[in-house]
């Protein structure tokens, strides 16, 4: 049922980090939002200070004071009080994956705005996987909500190009105003009747899996090209990371150069302030790096104060 003309829509925005921050403030700006769901306050830093989400500070910041925070979604208590609020449109940007007793409460429409072009990159770490494939465009979609998570009916796609060398934190920040523009337009379209959605084809689903500091560990025995693609989509976090003299080094930014050498992969030389490493096959420069304890910085910057060994193999 759609609202009357002299009604305003009940929308309720679902979304945790800062990626949301840019969708909620359009939605709240454009329609106005009633309530906002967001994770329990968690405990942060040396202090243990409880500390708000990004959405929950920005929610506040706006004036919305209906602010609801479940330790389970699954929740009596919190499905009856979102009930309570009749809403028309829920609007769902990286949050949990809801029950059918959330989604459905929606009169109108439940949906999510996803980091991907659908169905390409299902799962909790899209931006990382176009990176780390070297795809030379992503995008966001926005999809209504059914019992399998990230496969439900498309309602918006927009088309975003990755430029060379771009990160992971580089292209989150990119599209999280493409995300915002995406969830306006969703919800201006369920809301008038003219968004029907397209059905997924599942014949051309690929997997973007959440990404670990456990698993990001380089192997130099890949081709360069393909270990910097690594490195960039894992570049802030977790990190893509190799040991080095006992530590593990966190590289951030790399770079494939001409060079050709008979030496193994893994093989480092230090040559003036380039760091140049040797793959599977060809050779990659760090350009960026970052030992434990320190703040990230240059390679070139690194190696005009470095004393070491010119040259060896990362362990």
């Amino acid at each position: 049922m759609m609202p009357s003309e002299q009604q305003s829509p009940r929308i309720v925005f679902m979304g945790t980090p800062d990626f949301a921050v840019p969708a909620l403030e359009a939605v709240h700006r454009e329609f106005g939002v009633v309530a906002v769901v967001t994770v329990p306050d968690k405990p942060q830093g040396r202090g243990l200070q409880l500390r708000a989400s990004a959405v929950k500070e920005a929610a506040i910041s706006l004036g919305i004071t209906t602010i609801l925070q479940p330790v389970s979604l699954k929740d009596p208590d919190f499905v009856r009080q979102l009930g309570e609020l009749r809403p028309d449109i829920l609007c769902v940007i990286a949050f949990r994956i809801l029950p059918e007793a959330v989604y459905s409460l929606a009169s109108v429409g439940a949906f999510n705005v996803h980091a991907s072009l659908l169905p390409r990159y299902r799962g909790a770490a899209p931006i990382n996987h176009a990176i780390i494939n070297g795809d030379a465009e992503t995008g966001v979609t926005s999809f209504l909500l059914n019992r399998v998570v990230d496969t439900g009916s498309i309602l918006l796609q927009h088309h975003w190009p990755i430029a060379d060398g771009t990160t992971a934190g580089e292209l989150y920040e990119q599209l999280m105003p493409l995300a915002a523009h995406c969830a306006v337009e969703t919800c201006s379209g369920l809301l008038s009747g003219s968004l029907h959605g397209t059905v997924q084809d599942d014949h051309h689903a690929t997997a973007a899996p959440k990404v670990f500091r456990e698993t990001s560990r380089v192997n130099w025995t890949w081709p360069a090209s393909v270990v910097r693609q690594w490195i960039l989509g894992h570049a802030p976090q977790p990190g893509a990371w190799t040991m080095w003299n006992g530590e593990p080094l966190k590289i951030l930014r790399a770079s494939v150069v001409p060079t050709t050498t008979m030496n193994a992969p893994a093989t480092y030389t230090l040559s003036g302030t380039e760091f140049l490493v040797q793959c599977g096959q060809g050779t990659l420069r760090i350009d960026e790096l970052q030992l434990p304890g320190k703040k990230r910085t240059s390679a070139a910057d690194f190696l005009r104060g470095y004393r070491g060994a010119d040259h060896g193999s990362f362990e």
